[in-house]
């Protein structure tokens, strides 16, 4: 909208629909629609570039947004004459903001519950929120910054964060968190390609550690097997891999569990604040 929005300001209304397309691939895509095009958008009214990094991305939908977008930018100029390009444009810039500041996960602890229920709970948040916002993936940014948060809390020590799209990728890192000489994958699909990884670990003279969901489990461990890895890599459940730390921290003190639970969130809320541009990710205590 925001492209647009900037077309319509450099071409006048009204505007062709079928301009804003290009007939090329199944579907077309938005003609003109790049990340640094939206960078160069934001940069003109002094908001944070940072949250141009999806921009650019065009699926079928974007197309058929970016017809009736124009269309009804058309009849406004036509139903009212002069048309404030630069209200509309701020007015999109504000749903923006809105977007990125819109309330976190929730968090509530309830001692009559399991520490294992109330981390399915935000994950479950999570894999909703993930359905519904067009393959962003919520579950395994939450897993992964949580993890994260909870290694320093039991280490002690100032371990590497890095943003959930980032994390893992480069071929130079052994894992999501290197402790030591343990290399530590966090996923919630574990696949083939994460096994290979483990499979550089060894060869690197690191142990490989897998974290996954309760249902990844069983996937990794037949993929670790049919590797011929099953004996060398260690997968373990991630809810269980977070709640038996946080009992350990506590030393098992009912009365210190929420303050071990409290200072988890606090951990990952930090590391969010710094390494994720979608503040959405961040959770709140009720």
């Amino acid at each position: 909208m925001l492209h647009v929005t900037e077309r319509a300001k450099e071409t006048g209304l009204p505007i062709d629909p079928d301009s804003l397309v290009t007939q090329s691939g199944k579907g077309g895509q938005v003609q003109g629609l790049g990340r640094s095009r939206v960078m160069a958008i934001l940069a003109k009214y002094g908001v944070d570039p940072e949250l141009a990094k999806e921009g650019g991305r065009t699926n079928r939908g974007n197309v058929d947004n970016v017809r009736r977008y124009a269309v009804f930018l058309n009849d406004l100029k036509e139903s009212y004459g002069d048309v404030d390009l630069d209200e509309i444009q701020r007015w999109w810039l504000d749903r923006l903001r809105d977007f990125r500041e819109r309330k976190g996960f929730t968090l509530k602890y309830d001692p009559s519950k399991s520490l294992r229920t109330i981390i399915r709970d935000l994950m479950m948040q999570a894999s909703e929120r993930q359905g519904g916002m067009g393959g962003t993936k919520y579950e395994g940014a939450l897993l992964h910054h949580l993890v994260g948060a909870k290694l320093s809390l039991v280490s002690g020590k100032d371990i590497e964060h890095r943003g959930f799209s980032v994390a893992d990728a480069p071929s130079a890192v052994q894992g999501d968190f290197v402790i030591e000489k343990v290399a530590i994958h966090v996923t919630t699909t574990p696949g083939e390609a994460l096994i290979a990884k483990c499979r550089t670990n060894i060869n690197n003279g690191y142990r490989p550690f897998i974290v996954t969901k309760y249902k990844g489990v069983t996937a990794a461990e037949v993929l670790s097997e049919n590797a011929g890895l099953g004996q060398r890599i260690e997968i373990v459940e991630a809810e269980q891999f977070i709640a038996t730390n946080i009992y350990e921290l506590a030393l098992f003190n009912a009365e210190k569990i929420q303050i071990k639970v409290n200072q988890l969130v606090e951990k990952y809320n930090a590391v969010v604040d710094v390494c994720e541009s979608d503040k959405s990710l961040l959770i709140v205590e009720t």
